[in-house]
């Protein structure tokens, strides 16, 4: 049993008027076997949490931990965190021109294993894997997502997931951009991977139609960086007919009690001085 665990995580992007602080204090534990969808309006830390799990640069770890089975996945290096066992599928998959698909994913697996994959399986697994998301296999000779659609782009992702097969999949809003038949394939290769029944996924989605083809364990709602709510898949049924106003309210509200104390306080230290 595989565990991946979030304590208390706060991160930082550096903006022109300085750092700014996107996730302030996120808790969040997924175990193998396990299915969380994080869910939030724009803006709320979603993909934020998803870039800083697997080591994007731009983001700043201010404090907090995350770990994979114990071990600090904060002091690994990104090639590192991928052979621990984690994926992450991209909301805007990048195209890498000259490097061909059939290249990158033998590269990818040989990286993650430790030793290259028997050519004389390797070619029938990628193109099953292909086939079973509707790609034709001569997507394997052409460069990485160079002119792919949305809907093959976020297809190939599901290609590498099933092939490198990791402990964890992070997927950032793998549903945007897709139309109704690509949701229905891209939904049965999450489906068909977390069926293994020892692999965890962290669905990270605005809307709700995902949810009708990939059922969660654990609903969370994100909320300006921070979990505002969460439950069971009957909170997703829940957002689909509230929205998040009363979230936003709340977070609101919550900031503004803060705020007023801070006030309070910063009164106080200014009359003590001037006594």
């Amino acid at each position: 049993m595989a565990t991946l665990e979030i304590r208390d995580l706060r991160v930082a992007v550096n903006t022109e008027g300085g750092a700014k602080e996107i996730l302030k204090g996120v808790d969040l534990t997924v175990k193998s076997g396990e299915v969380h969808a994080i869910m939030g309006p724009n803006g709320s830390g979603k993909s934020t949490l998803a870039y800083s799990i697997a080591g994007h640069p731009k983001y700043t770890i201010t404090s907090g931990t995350v770990t994979l089975d114990g071990q600090d996945v904060l002091s690994l290096t990104v090639d590192q965190r991928a052979r621990a066992g984690l994926f992450l599928a991209m909301q805007y998959p990048v195209e890498v021109p000259g490097v061909s698909v059939a290249n990158f994913l033998r590269t990818a697996k040989t990286a993650i294993d430790g030793e290259a994959p028997k050519l004389r399986t390797w070619a029938k697994d990628v193109n099953e894997a292909m086939s079973r998301v509707s790609m034709d296999p001569t997507f394997a000779q052409r460069s990485v997502n160079e002119g792919f659609s949305g809907g093959e782009k976020k297809r190939h992702e599901i290609v590498q997931m099933e092939l490198l097969n990791p402990k964890f999949a992070i997927l950032d809003e793998t549903d945007s951009g897709l139309d109704i038949d690509a949701l229905r394939i891209v939904s049965q290769g999450v489906n068909r991977f977390s069926s293994q029944g020892d692999r965890g996924v962290l669905l990270i989605t605005h809307y709700t139609r995902i949810l009708n083809y990939i059922k969660p364990d654990f609903v969370h709602v994100f909320v300006n960086g921070r979990v505002a709510a969460q439950g069971g898949a009957e909170l997703a049924e829940n957002l689909e007919a509230e929205g998040y106003d009363k979230y936003v309210q709340a977070d609101r509200e919550q900031n503004a009690a803060q705020q007023s104390v801070q006030n309070g306080r910063e009164k106080l230290v200014a009359g003590a001085v001037r006594t």
